[in-house]
């Protein structure tokens, strides 16, 4: 079982910070000896919005709130590299390596390390479990899946059922997807000792995105064929898809079920296909297909509002955000050097982290709720320690 590392060190703001606001870090604690630090935060009191008894328009600001270093970040478009929990915890696999950054507290551990099964060993894809995000999925490059208590920093399994890396995680309820370059998916009941459930054929190359329906009926399954599938719940080693659908001219690796309408499933394609693509999951029709003029490596919807926000690999190397179903584009968002490979929703839905082959994570306040009485759910200006919070604007590092 791998030693669970906790550890959270100061930094010499001087020499980390690209930009520098009225907020001051605290002083240095330590030596830094971590992997991913904080290069730059804004300011939180003056991004705090002017009250208003009449919501007029909707800021969407144009540079992340923060900035966090993540080198040997993996420049590989079929994995799956973040997972953001709903206890506010955010996963990241670099290279071989586990790092949770807790959003509340501040907090930044290691989880785990696999250096020990060799020098070529490397996590391939994280994902939280869905409901009380103290299990986290690890998939690995030589084909197992592990799953951690966070809570406990404990190793419970590890489960076989590919003969490769695991690039794609998906959860529904205790149920694990996991899809490899075996071109397999397979399904794991992780309450079980025989946790194999079914083990579906229906790609011919590596499987790179997973996604449950909200609903838990419909698995979405995109891989390197260029091929969307679309299974059952039910679905045993013996069946087939519900639908293959092979309209998409490259690799379909960002998926995103919309929280606003059933049965509405978002895909992207990879760089010969540059496509966002709208599909009626019921029928197997496709609705709409948008040409963004650059690889799509991952697609996150707004909970708050119609609009479903796109990053992008060569040539753009951006996030887009556009109006559902018009996709009309609302915003640009700039920054990042390289293609952003990988997107996460932070829990009250506000923020956006994405990770790019430029090794930084971005974080994004591009959802934010136009009011709070808008959902009636938290904000990110409600949740302690949120997107907002003067918690998040310390500089630190992670071991």
């Amino acid at each position: 079982m791998l030693e669970y590392k906790s550890s959270l060190l100061g930094i010499d703001d001087s020499k980390s910070r690209i930009l520098s606001f009225a907020d001051k870090a605290p002083a240095p604690k330590g030596d830094t000896v971590n992997n991913l630090q904080v290069l730059y935060s804004g300011s939180t009191t003056a991004r705090k919005n002017k009250s208003s008894t009449k919501l007029v328009s909707r800021h969407i600001p144009s540079a992340p709130t923060r900035i966090l270093d993540a080198p040997d970040l993996l420049d590989d478009y079929y994995l799956n590299l973040l997972s953001w929990s709903d206890t506010n915890v955010l996963a990241v696999a670099l290279s071989q390596t586990v790092y949770l950054w807790n959003a509340e507290t501040g907090a930044i551990d290691e989880l785990c390390n696999v250096e020990s099964e060799g020098p070529d060993a490397h996590i391939s894809s994280v994902s939280w479990i869905q409901e009380g995000g103290g299990h986290l999925a690890v998939g690995t490059s030589w084909g197992k899946t592990l799953l951690w208590d966070v809570t406990a920093g404990k190793q419970l399994r590890k489960m076989d059922g590919h003969t490769d890396r695991i690039g794609a995680l998906s959860w529904n309820r205790h149920i694990l997807s996991s899809g490899g370059r075996d071109n397999l998916i397979v399904n794991h009941d992780v309450r079980i000792a025989e946790h194999k459930t079914a083990t579906l054929s229906g790609h011919s190359q590596e499987v790179c995105g997973l996604a449950w329906s909200p609903d838990g009926m419909t698995l979405a399954s995109g891989a390197n064929d260029n091929k969307l599938c679309l299974w059952d719940a039910t679905a045993s080693s013996s069946s087939r898809a519900r639908y293959e659908l092979t309209e998409h001219q490259a690799a379909v690796k960002a998926l995103a079920w919309s929280p606003h309408e059933r049965n509405l499933l978002a895909t992207g394609g990879g760089t010969a296909d540059r496509c966002i693509k709208f599909w009626n999951t019921q029928t197997g029709s496709m609705l709409n297909s948008i040409d963004t003029g650059s690889q799509v490596c991952a697609l996150q919807w707004n909970p708050f509002e119609k609009e479903i926000l796109s990053s992008h690999g060569f040539a753009r190397n951006q996030l887009c955000l556009w109006k559902y179903p018009t996709m009309a584009k609302v915003k640009e968002l700039d920054g990042h050097t390289a293609r952003v490979l990988h997107m996460a929703t932070s829990p009250d839905g506000a923020s956006v982290v994405s990770a790019a082959a430029d090794e930084t994570l971005r974080f994004w306040d591009v959802f934010a709720p136009p009011s709070k009485t808008h959902t009636g759910k938290r904000g990110a200006s409600d949740v302690p320690g949120g997107a907002k919070s003067k918690k998040l604007s310390r500089t630190m590092h992670i071991r």
